[in-house]
């Protein structure tokens, strides 16, 4: 089975998304043939590569109109979703970043099997130590400190090495009905859009296998039938 997974690091729901998918999968019994592919999602884009991370309680309050009190309270109400997921948000250090080197990296990673501990290093940098994801030195750290090649990431992150494949996973995010993110894809057929409860993943981990299944033939005795060698006499 595989599941894809449209995100992006700077997301808070799609880290709290990734926790439930994993929950459920800690009780699927047929865990062991699921393949996680993740898809890139940049939810600011027009951030220039080259610019200061924008605190993230700043950036909420002013792209939303709210006051420094009703942001954090919206905030904290993130970090108790968190905390029962172990996931420490800690927003009032976290970075609002273009995130396409981070979404490059990852797909450099998923080339050789380490995507999702990628993924999940990179979420723990942004929101619980407040690195910026953007900044080539610090995603190189990130990366050697999982195992990658350092002269491999550098190498990477200094070209433009799969920018072409970001900006395609997001178009076809788009041509699937994707309006935000997270977005899961199983078997490429069913969909959970949003970081959406435990029962939801289950639920659908259930239906996406079950759906998947070879027939089952009832009959001991093969019946009467036509091939594409022999025809039907």
């Amino acid at each position: 089975m595989k599941i894809e997974i449209w995100s992006d690091i700077v997301c808070p729901f799609c880290y709290i998304g990734k926790k439930r998918l994993e929950q459920a999968l800690a009780s699927f019994p047929h865990r062991d043939e699921v393949e996680i592919v993740w898809k890139s999602y940049q939810l600011h884009p027009q951030f220039p590569q080259d610019a200061a991370g924008i605190p993230a309680v700043k950036y909420i309050k002013d792209a939303k109109g709210l006051s420094e009190e009703e942001t954090l309270g919206m905030m904290h109400q993130v970090q108790s979703i968190g905390k029962s997921l172990n996931i420490d948000f800690n927003f009032e250090k976290s970075l609002i970043v273009n995130t396409l080197n981070a979404h490059r990296l990852i797909h450099f990673a998923q080339e050789i099997g380490q995507g999702n501990v990628l993924k999940e290093r990179l979420f723990k940098a942004h929101f619980s130590e407040g690195k910026d994801i953007n900044h080539i030195d610090s995603l190189t750290a990130l990366a050697v400190e999982i195992g990658l090649d350092q002269i491999a990431v550098e190498e990477l992150l200094h070209s433009d090495r799969f920018a072409y494949e970001v900006t395609q996973d997001i178009q076809e995010g788009i041509n699937l009905g994707l309006r935000g993110v997270p977005f899961f894809v199983f078997n490429q057929k069913f969909g959970i859009a949003g970081a959406q409860p435990l029962e939801m993943f289950e639920k659908t981990l259930r239906q996406a296998y079950d759906d998947a299944k070879p027939a089952i033939i009832m009959n001991d005795n093969e019946g009467p039938s036509c091939d594409s060698e022999a025809g039907c006499c």
